[in-house]
């Protein structure tokens, strides 16, 4: 809550002016829409919407990269079983406002870090780029496909 003092105004019953009721509504509209803004990481980049799928053969990560070219794409997969995805997505138009702007659209740096805990082989990792969606998909070793077994449920009598 905003520790604010409320100046009354005798030309209303409300007890606001009207300026002060327009300030006070942009205030409460700015943090409504501050509450979607991407969460920041430490060096600063807005964190990555990602998905992780673990199908029987492989560890497929989706991420969420719209706008963010192919050549401004990090991956990179580290021996311990960390993927990290980064990217910038760069403003491409260059316009100056004189009377005042508004944009929605997030400019800057995204990046994302996620533990893998299987025993992939990374030297068969593959990465796809469609539609805004970035997909890296690593197979899993023949030692991690063997670690799981289907248990069959008997009916009790």
């Amino acid at each position: 809550m905003r520790n604010e003092i409320i100046k009354t105004d005798k030309s209303n019953n409300h007890g606001l002016s009207l300026s002060s009721a327009k300030n006070e509504m942009r205030g409460l509209l700015n943090q409504f829409w501050n509450m979607f803004d991407f969460p920041k990481t430490q060096d600063g980049a807005s964190e990555l919407k990602v998905e992780v799928s673990n199908t029987k053969d492989s560890v497929v990560v989706y991420a969420e990269m719209p706008g963010v070219a192919e050549e401004d794409m990090d991956i990179e997969l580290s021996s311990d079983g960390y993927l990290t995805v980064s990217g910038e997505k760069r403003k491409h138009v260059s316009e100056k406002c004189d009377n005042g702007c508004f944009s929605e659209v997030y400019y800057g740096k995204v990046s994302r870090t996620i533990p893998l805990p299987w025993d992939l082989d990374y030297n068969q990792a593959d990465a796809e780029y469609n539609n805004g969606v970035l997909s890296v998909s690593i197979p899993k070793s023949p030692q991690e496909k063997q670690k799981f077994k289907k248990i069959n449920v008997k009916k009790n009598k």
